[in-house]
Protein backbone atom coordinates (compact mmCIF):
# COMPACT_ATOMS: atom_id res chain seq x y z
CA UNK A 1 0.00 0.00 0.00
CA UNK A 2 1.26 2.95 -1.06
CA UNK A 3 0.67 6.63 0.72
CA UNK A 4 0.66 10.36 -0.47
CA UNK A 5 0.32 13.49 0.97
CA UNK A 6 -1.93 16.07 -0.92
CA UNK A 7 -0.96 19.49 -0.60
CA UNK A 8 -3.91 21.76 -1.54
CA UNK A 9 -3.81 24.91 -3.32
CA UNK A 10 -0.75 26.75 -1.06
CA UNK A 11 -0.49 29.87 -3.58
CA UNK A 12 0.38 33.40 -3.45
CA UNK A 13 -3.51 34.62 -4.17
CA UNK A 14 -4.56 33.29 -1.31
CA UNK A 15 -2.00 34.11 1.25
CA UNK A 16 -1.38 37.55 2.84
CA UNK A 17 -1.14 40.19 -0.34
CA UNK A 18 -3.23 37.98 -2.70
CA UNK A 19 -6.44 38.81 -4.23
CA UNK A 20 -8.13 36.03 -1.83
CA UNK A 21 -6.36 35.60 1.31
CA UNK A 22 -6.93 33.70 3.82
CA UNK A 23 -5.33 34.62 7.14
CA UNK A 24 -2.49 32.53 8.40
CA UNK A 25 -1.55 31.39 4.27
CA UNK A 26 2.19 32.21 4.68
CA UNK A 27 2.55 31.00 8.31
CA UNK A 28 0.77 27.72 7.30
CA UNK A 29 2.73 27.55 3.23
CA UNK A 30 6.37 27.31 6.01
CA UNK A 31 4.37 25.06 8.37
CA UNK A 32 4.06 22.29 5.87
CA UNK A 33 7.30 22.75 4.27
CA UNK A 34 8.75 21.91 7.79
CA UNK A 35 6.13 19.30 8.02
CA UNK A 36 7.67 17.66 4.71
CA UNK A 37 11.10 18.27 5.85
CA UNK A 38 10.28 16.13 9.39
CA UNK A 39 8.05 13.37 7.81
CA UNK A 40 8.34 12.90 4.19
CA UNK A 41 10.19 9.75 4.60
CA UNK A 42 6.84 8.50 5.86
CA UNK A 43 4.92 9.22 2.66
CA UNK A 44 5.80 7.21 -1.06
CA UNK A 45 4.20 9.87 -3.20
CA UNK A 46 3.85 14.28 -2.63
CA UNK A 47 1.75 16.05 -4.71
CA UNK A 48 0.38 19.16 -5.06
CA UNK A 49 -2.75 21.62 -6.55
CA UNK A 50 -3.17 24.60 -7.94
CA UNK A 51 -6.17 26.81 -8.82
CA UNK A 52 -5.23 27.62 -12.31
CA UNK A 53 -8.18 29.86 -14.13
CA UNK A 54 -8.41 30.94 -17.41
CA UNK A 55 -12.32 32.07 -18.08
CA UNK A 56 -14.32 30.24 -14.82
CA UNK A 57 -17.39 31.96 -15.79
CA UNK A 58 -19.64 33.02 -13.28
CA UNK A 59 -16.74 31.79 -10.34
CA UNK A 60 -15.31 35.10 -10.83
CA UNK A 61 -17.15 38.12 -9.97
CA UNK A 62 -16.79 42.05 -9.64
CA UNK A 63 -19.43 41.66 -6.94
CA UNK A 64 -19.00 38.40 -5.55
CA UNK A 65 -20.77 36.83 -2.71
CA UNK A 66 -18.09 34.36 -1.15
CA UNK A 67 -19.74 31.57 -1.39
CA UNK A 68 -20.06 30.55 -5.19
CA UNK A 69 -18.66 33.72 -6.81
CA UNK A 70 -14.99 35.25 -5.90
CA UNK A 71 -12.56 37.82 -6.40
CA UNK A 72 -10.56 37.26 -9.45
CA UNK A 73 -7.95 34.92 -8.18
CA UNK A 74 -5.14 32.62 -9.24
CA UNK A 75 -5.64 33.11 -13.05
CA UNK A 76 -3.26 30.79 -15.12
CA UNK A 77 0.35 32.35 -15.53
CA UNK A 78 0.20 34.67 -13.02
CA UNK A 79 1.93 35.72 -9.73
CA UNK A 80 -1.31 34.80 -8.19
CA UNK A 81 -1.26 31.27 -9.08
CA UNK A 82 2.25 30.98 -8.29
CA UNK A 83 2.66 28.30 -5.17
CA UNK A 84 3.57 30.43 -2.36
CA UNK A 85 7.91 30.64 -2.17
CA UNK A 86 7.52 29.39 1.66
CA UNK A 87 6.11 26.23 0.42
CA UNK A 88 9.33 23.81 -0.55
CA UNK A 89 8.66 22.09 -3.56
CA UNK A 90 11.74 19.65 -3.03
CA UNK A 91 9.68 16.61 -2.77
CA UNK A 92 6.86 17.37 -4.83
CA UNK A 93 6.34 14.59 -7.73
CA UNK A 94 3.18 16.10 -9.19
CA UNK A 95 1.08 18.72 -9.68
CA UNK A 96 -2.26 19.14 -11.00
CA UNK A 97 -4.20 22.55 -11.79
CA UNK A 98 -7.79 22.87 -11.41
CA UNK A 99 -10.37 25.50 -13.08
CA UNK A 100 -9.41 26.91 -16.22
CA UNK A 101 -12.92 26.84 -17.35
CA UNK A 102 -15.21 26.69 -14.67
CA UNK A 103 -15.24 26.65 -10.78
CA UNK A 104 -13.42 23.41 -9.10
CA UNK A 105 -12.69 23.32 -5.95
CA UNK A 106 -11.35 19.20 -5.61
CA UNK A 107 -7.99 18.53 -6.07
CA UNK A 108 -9.68 15.27 -8.16
CA UNK A 109 -10.94 17.99 -10.55
CA UNK A 110 -7.29 18.98 -11.59
CA UNK A 111 -5.37 17.34 -14.17
CA UNK A 112 -1.61 16.96 -14.37
CA UNK A 113 0.71 19.48 -15.44
CA UNK A 114 3.01 19.01 -18.24
CA UNK A 115 6.67 17.67 -17.00
CA UNK A 116 8.39 20.79 -18.35
CA UNK A 117 5.69 23.00 -16.74
CA UNK A 118 7.22 25.33 -13.93
CA UNK A 119 5.81 24.34 -10.37
CA UNK A 120 5.58 28.33 -9.41
CA UNK A 121 3.27 28.66 -12.58
CA UNK A 122 5.98 30.88 -14.66
CA UNK A 123 5.20 31.00 -17.98
CA UNK A 124 6.17 32.90 -21.74
CA UNK A 125 4.59 36.87 -21.80
CA UNK A 126 1.36 35.96 -23.85
CA UNK A 127 1.48 32.55 -23.48
CA UNK A 128 -2.19 31.64 -21.77
CA UNK A 129 -3.70 28.64 -22.44
CA UNK A 130 -5.99 28.66 -25.61
CA UNK A 131 -9.95 28.24 -25.68
CA UNK A 132 -10.68 25.35 -23.74
CA UNK A 133 -13.12 22.35 -25.67
CA UNK A 134 -16.52 22.60 -25.84
CA UNK A 135 -18.84 21.82 -22.75
CA UNK A 136 -16.11 23.90 -21.05
CA UNK A 137 -14.46 20.68 -19.90
CA UNK A 138 -10.96 21.73 -18.66
CA UNK A 139 -8.85 19.17 -20.79
CA UNK A 140 -8.96 16.39 -23.33
CA UNK A 141 -10.05 12.47 -22.44
CA UNK A 142 -5.74 11.79 -22.16
CA UNK A 143 -5.72 14.21 -19.73
CA UNK A 144 -4.39 12.36 -16.40
CA UNK A 145 -6.59 13.61 -13.11
CA UNK A 146 -5.58 13.15 -10.16
CA UNK A 147 -7.37 9.94 -8.83
CA UNK A 148 -5.47 8.17 -12.47
CA UNK A 149 -2.55 9.33 -10.73
CA UNK A 150 -2.62 7.88 -7.22
CA UNK A 151 -4.18 4.36 -8.18
CA UNK A 152 -1.39 4.04 -10.95
CA UNK A 153 0.99 4.61 -8.33
CA UNK A 154 -1.30 2.18 -6.37
CA UNK A 155 -2.11 4.39 -3.51
CA UNK A 156 -4.57 3.72 -0.65
CA UNK A 157 -3.55 6.27 1.93
CA UNK A 158 -3.93 10.48 1.74
CA UNK A 159 -3.40 12.71 3.80
CA UNK A 160 -4.54 15.99 2.66
CA UNK A 161 -3.59 20.16 3.76
CA UNK A 162 -3.49 23.32 2.51
CA UNK A 163 -6.18 26.11 1.64
CA UNK A 164 -8.60 26.38 2.35
CA UNK A 165 -9.95 24.09 5.30
CA UNK A 166 -13.62 24.80 4.45
CA UNK A 167 -13.63 24.66 0.67
CA UNK A 168 -10.95 23.06 -1.54
CA UNK A 169 -9.31 21.16 1.33
CA UNK A 170 -13.19 19.71 2.57
CA UNK A 171 -14.01 19.14 -1.32
CA UNK A 172 -10.49 17.11 -2.21
CA UNK A 173 -10.81 15.19 1.35
CA UNK A 174 -14.28 14.13 0.23
CA UNK A 175 -13.68 13.00 -2.96
CA UNK A 176 -10.83 11.04 -1.70
CA UNK A 177 -12.96 8.89 0.50
CA UNK A 178 -15.56 8.80 -2.52
CA UNK A 179 -12.86 7.76 -4.57
CA UNK A 180 -11.95 4.77 -2.29
CA UNK A 181 -8.80 5.92 -0.42
CA UNK A 182 -8.17 6.42 3.02
CA UNK A 183 -7.91 10.12 4.29
CA UNK A 184 -6.97 11.88 7.03
CA UNK A 185 -6.77 15.21 7.66
CA UNK A 186 -4.56 17.40 10.52
CA UNK A 187 -6.66 20.72 12.01
CA UNK A 188 -3.04 22.15 12.13
CA UNK A 189 -2.13 21.66 8.69
CA UNK A 190 -4.56 23.89 7.41
CA UNK A 191 -6.30 27.18 7.22
CA UNK A 192 -10.15 28.56 6.38
CA UNK A 193 -11.96 31.17 5.26
CA UNK A 194 -14.51 31.24 7.85
CA UNK A 195 -13.11 32.24 11.62
CA UNK A 196 -15.03 29.18 12.76
CA UNK A 197 -14.01 25.97 11.00
CA UNK A 198 -15.68 23.51 13.13
CA UNK A 199 -19.10 23.02 10.43
CA UNK A 200 -16.33 22.19 8.04
CA UNK A 201 -14.22 19.42 10.07
CA UNK A 202 -17.60 18.40 11.13
CA UNK A 203 -19.04 18.01 7.38
CA UNK A 204 -15.44 15.92 6.49
CA UNK A 205 -15.20 13.60 9.59
CA UNK A 206 -19.56 12.66 9.01
CA UNK A 207 -18.03 11.79 4.68
CA UNK A 208 -15.63 9.32 6.45
CA UNK A 209 -12.49 11.70 7.14
CA UNK A 210 -10.08 11.07 10.40
CA UNK A 211 -9.42 14.42 11.61
CA UNK A 212 -5.71 14.39 13.05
Amino acid sequence: MSRALIIVDVQNDFCEGGSLAVEGGAALAAEISEYVDAHHGQFDHVVATQDWHVDPGAHFSDAPDFVESWPRHCVAGTRGAELHPDLDTEYIQAYFRKGQYTAAYSGFEGLLAPDDAVPTGDRTPGALPVAGPAGGQDADEDAIGLDDWLQSHDVEEVVVVGIAADYCVKATALDAVQAGYTVTVPRSLTVGIADDLEDAFAEMELGGVELD
